[in-house]
């Protein structure tokens, strides 16, 4: 026992390092002591516009009181509902507030099994666009579990959804399409995962030793963007891989008629900044500003200070359960940058007055 030290000392250190070495991971909150400059941005620098997000479960009312505290402009609401349900959704926002919301379909697969079933989703698809729909989102239950007639496993690239595509050009409306989730989820969940965390606690996220594989769902969607060169697609969640910023350049390079969202994405975007900052300035009138979270004040500011701030090592805007055990930089984009990610590349989209 060291000089000035006492039983009792001696005894309160050996039960905190007991308590230390049986702390499980999930109650392990650590908070950072890093001193730095930090701009609580209350309103967007310009209206902006969230072009991806799903709002079925809100009351419109509650949503336009959050938009005008933080400066959204308007919020494209990905309905998730199909059939007569979809369109008494996007009639339920268009009554709202018509200049505030847009309207996503969503893609029916129902009734797949059935003749005549290709044709019916361009029908489909122009009763969508008669309503008001804005675009039609194609989610990633194609390529990994939706199966035709005979019992195969469609592709996502299948040339009998080319139609559709086509239509989509001649009515001008874009197709979204999320079809792959975060590489970590195709990788097995253990003690070299970085999202072990949240994988442990959501088991059925884990696309491990599935019957798929991620490079081969993303090259079947690439083949669509580039197949149809006249339809406008967005890519959502950067393309699905925003852990590669390379390989989005590439493809944004190649396919002239596509654009990507950030939605959901500020954590992967965020620990990688001098990378994605000179992603956003390369590619700023092909990238959209989206959240995919459920809208509330403090989440939108998370994403504002990200693009206007240089702060450094901040929590980022996530679902209840973070994305993994990081925090992110801003990355303090110009005005000129602001304006096409915040706005000016929706309204493209949308048809709205810039």
């Amino acid at each position: 026992m060291s000089e000035g030290t006492t039983p009792n000392d001696a005894f309160i250190r050996m039960v905190t390092a007991k308590r230390a070495v049986d702390l499980p991971l999930g109650d392990y909150h650590p908070r950072s002591m890093l001193v730095v400059p930090s701009h609580d941005v209350r309103r967007a620098r310009f209206p902006a516009i969230d072009y991806h997000n799903h709002l079925d479960a809100q009351d419109p009312q509650a949503v336009l009181a959050i938009m005008d505290e933080c400066g959204i402009e308007a919020i494209t609401n990905i309905t998730m509902r199909v059939g007569r349900d979809g369109i008494e959704m996007l009639h339920k926002f268009q009554k709202a507030a018509p200049e505030r919301f847009a309207t996503y379909g969503w893609m029916d697969w129902t009734d797949l099994h059935r003749p005549g079933f290709f044709e019916r989703t361009i029908e489909r698809l122009e009763e969508l666009v008669n309503h008001g729909a804005c675009g039609l989102k194609i989610w990633k239950d194609l390529g990994t579990s939706v199966t035709d007639a005979e019992g195969q496993l469609m592709r996502v690239d299948d040339e009998r959804l080319a139609p559709l595509f086509e239509k989509a050009a001649e009515l001008d409306i874009p197709i979204m399409f999320h079809i792959a989730d975060p590489d970590a989820f195709f990788f097995p969940v253990d003690q070299y995962n970085e999202r072990y965390e949240e994988l442990a606690a959501h088991p059925d996220w884990s696309f491990h030793q599935s019957h798929f594989r991620k490079p081969e769902l993303l090259a079947q969607r690439d083949r669509v963007f580039i197949r149809h060169p006249k339809t406008k697609f967005v890519a959502a969640h950067v393309a699905e891989r925003p852990e590669n910023l390379e390989y989005v350049s590439q493809l944004l390079d190649t396919c002239p008629n596509l654009y990507v969202d950030i939605s959901a994405r500020c954590a992967e975007l965020g620990r990688q900044p001098y990378t994605a900052r000179s992603f956003f300035l390369k590619y700023s009138h092909r990238i959209l500003f989206g959240t995919d979270l459920v809208p509330e004040a403090e989440m939108y500011r998370l994403y504002f200070r990200f693009l206007e701030t240089n702060d450094q090592y901040f929590e980022y805007p996530s679902h209840a359960s973070r994305q993994g055990r990081w925090n992110i930089y801003g990355l303090f984009l110009p005005d000129e940058v602001l304006r096409s990610v915040y706005r000016d590349n929706a309204c493209r989209l949308l048809k709205r007055p810039s």
